[in-house]
């Protein structure tokens, strides 16, 4: 493509939006004109389907429930009982960070909380991690912490790390239900961590939650929910149903943590909500979500066949990547469609910060395999204020930052590979909204576009399933150990001793869960190798667990 042809290209298809400071140039995709044309009855499809889901139709008919967090940033488009929800849920965050900030709730020694620890998962975590990495100033009145996973050497290393201010630490635990076995096992954790520093852990402990409903047509029971009314927890804000975990940044889920390290989320709500009302005018060309979606769908040819490469030139955005991993890819890798036919869908997600790229894998993707789209994300004020000039020709590092990635750019798309850019003047809590609603509604279009539900996720209950079942098979090994006490078992023996347990359980997962056995419980059994794993061999000296 000419100079002349790309600038063309750039005037006659670059989507702004001066309100936000935002712009989206998908200039160096080579879609042909007749894109729109051509996928017109996908592109009505899409409009209808946003139109259902705004309006309450059951989207996860899974779950049997709607899905609304969209209703979040404009409770105005919501029922008149969910908005006053809305409402109500974010005045009761807004004045408990508010009165922790003036000290009028404070730790137990009297003092100002000085530490949160926020113990979720997934999207529990991801958001919050994405929103405090991007907009948390040097002088936030409190610092934040997460634990996001079951990781027992990455528990106690969060927990070292608060060591005495444990005694001044509020913990935030996310969970809607509470039996996420993640977010259970954490707050154990840190449940044991208070006991053990001799501290009242319900006095530093706020719940966001799913409330217990015992009556109606959908009864639900939150183990956390009915945890922190039993023990008198701090506080409680509730989540609803219709709010799923990697689209909750915006809910209690994300908000809270925000609110209390500073943030001000009333912006963020009001960048999202402006950036849906962009996203909601039926004209593909203009409408920046269902752009960045035709674009996924042009690269891919509908099918996903090309992986989704996100670069921020934002030191502050570099978990964006990562936020967009399980956004993207757990919305739309799905095996069937709607109709019920195998599809196999999903666009992989990975990324990095540039310009780190430049001396990374960039060169990989100038000159090798040509499987990608590159998303280039550009903040245009690096900094406030004037910058220090770092070379004789008068470059500062902003200078640098922008050649690297305007160079880059024109790198990839002199070697046939192609790009979208999304731009912002600023990155403040209003962007940070806006950014978040852009890519939320384009999962949500894209979705449509190929005719799959983006609002299920029957992969992660398999994966949850066999993860249950691998965990009752390490029980059932344990047992099958301690039988035999002193005498050694190869894992065929241990599977043949199980009987008809081990009908669900082969002895390679036999071998793994002896071998975790003997790792992480080293005082109650013991792995002598052999030649090979099938003469390794297991025993134990304890009776007990």
């Amino acid at each position: 493509m000419t100079t002349e042809g790309t600038w063309d290209r750039y005037c006659r298809y670059l989507v702004r939006d001066e309100s936000l400071g935002f712009t989206l140039d998908v200039s160096r995709m080579q879609f042909p004109d007749s894109l729109f044309s051509s996928l017109s009855s996908e592109i009505d499809r899409a409009w209808v389907d946003l139109r259902a889901v705004e309006a309450g139709e059951i989207a996860n008919p899974d779950e049997g429930r709607q899905v609304g967090h969209y209703w979040l940033r404009t409770p105005s488009i919501a029922s008149p009982k969910d908005a006053a929800w809305i409402e109500r849920v974010r005045g009761e965050i807004n004045d408990f960070a508010s009165r922790v900030h003036r000290a009028e709730i404070t730790a137990p020694n009297g003092n100002s909380f000085r530490h949160v620890l926020v113990v979720g998962i997934g999207g529990s975590a991801l958001g919050p991690q994405l929103v405090s990495d991007a907009l948390r100033q040097p002088n936030a009145p409190i610092d934040l912490h997460f634990l996001d996973n079951t990781d027992p050497a990455g528990i106690d290393r969060v927990l070292a790390e608060l060591g005495d201010g444990l005694c001044e630490t509020l913990v935030v635990v996310t969970s809607k239900s509470g039996g996420t076995p993640e977010t259970r096992n954490g707050m154990l954790e840190v449940e044991a961590a208070f006991a053990a520093a001799e501290l009242d852990f319900p006095k530093h402990a706020v719940a966001v939650t799913s409330p217990t409903e015992t009556e109606g047509d959908k009864p639900f029971r939150s183990v956390l929910y009915d945890r922190a009314v039993a023990d008198g927890w701090l506080a409680i804000f509730e989540l609803a149903d219709w709010i799923g975990g990697r689209t909750s940044v915006l809910s209690a889920v994300g908000l809270l943590p925000a609110r209390l390290i500073g943030i001000d989320t009333d912006a963020m709500l009001e960048g999202a909500s402006t950036m849906d009302a962009l996203t909601r005018v039926e004209e593909a060309q203009t409408n920046p979500a269902m752009l960045l979606a035709l674009m996924w769908h042009h690269a891919g040819g509908g099918k996903g066949a090309k992986d989704m490469v996100i670069l921020p030139y934002c030191d502050r955005l570099a978990l964006f990547g990562k936020y967009l991993q399980q956004l993207v890819m757990e919305s739309l890798g799905k095996e069937l469609d709607r109709q019920g036919n195998v599809v196999n869908q999903g666009i992989a997600v990975y990324g990095n910060k540039g310009s780190t790229d430049q001396h990374a894998y960039i060169q990989q993707l100038r000159d090798g395999l040509n499987n990608f789209f590159a998303t280039f994300i550009e903040i245009r004020e690096n900094r406030v204020g004037d910058s220090l000039i770092v070379d004789e020709s008068g470059n500062t590092s902003g200078d640098f930052l922008q050649g690297f990635l305007r160079g880059t750019r024109d790198a990839l798309s002199g070697n046939d590979r192609e790009s979208v850019t999304v731009s912002f003047d600023h990155l403040n809590e209003r962007v940070m909204g806006s950014l978040i609603a852009l890519f939320e509604r384009a999962v949500s279009l894209y979705a449509s576009l190929v005719d799959i539900n983006a609002y299920h996720q029957p992969g992660v209950e398999a994966g949850k399933k066999a993860a249950g079942q691998f965990l009752s098979g390490v029980l059932s090994v344990a047992e099958a150990i301690k039988a035999q006490g002193a005498t050694p078992q190869t894992a065929a023996e241990i599977h043949t001793a199980l009987g008809s347990v081990g009908d669900s359980f082969d002895v390679e997962a036999v071998y793994h869960a002896a071998s975790h056995l003997a790792a992480s419980r080293p005082t109650s059994f013991t792995i002598t190798k052999g030649a090979s794993p099938a003469e390794d061999r297991f025993f134990s000296q304890c009776q007990t667990l």
